[in-house]
């Protein structure tokens, strides 16, 4: 069975947590602290239906979060488990972000990274993204991107 794409549950939270940690934690040296994406509020962005999980044979190995903006789909994370990557799990993620983005109206998706992220970026480019700006944000050398849809 292939993966599935579904919004999360409450009960997802822990599991989100835990692709998360692991999913980040290999940049905490050259970030000097967390990534963001490691201090964010799941439970929040659950409450606020940002957050839909992949699930592959009923295992949460992947996530992504959409926060609509006015003009804007921002895609806030997207994270698969280190065990399940280089499988086409967060290209799988990153279509369904776009097409959400889509369905709602957008014609824009944002996007931001660490700009240590370079596997990231590469992937970004890659994928049709072009960079918009590179600036110190919340204590982050961020890397700020778009894709016309």
């Amino acid at each position: 069975m292939g993966p599935t794409i579904r919004i999360a549950s409450e009960r997802d939270l822990h599991a989100i947590e835990r692709v998360v940690y692991d999913a980040y934690k290999g940049y905490i040296l050259q970030i000097g602290k967390p990534p963001a994406p490691m201090t964010d509020d799941y439970r929040r962005q659950i409450e606020a239906g940002n957050v839909w999980v992949l699930l592959l044979n009923d295992q949460l190995v992947g996530l992504v979060v959409l926060v609509r903006q006015r003009e804007y789909m921002l895609l806030d994370n997207v994270a698969v488990a280190p065990e399940r990557q280089g499988r086409g799990l967060g290209r799988a993620l990153m279509d369904f972000a776009e097409a959400k983005a889509r369905a709602c109206g957008y014609h824009e998706i944002h996007l931001y990274t660490n700009e240590v992220m370079q596997q990231n970026l590469a992937l970004y480019k890659h994928l049709g993204y072009e960079e918009t700006a590179r600036q110190l944000d919340s204590g982050f050398r961020r890397v700020f991107m778009k894709k016309i849809l």
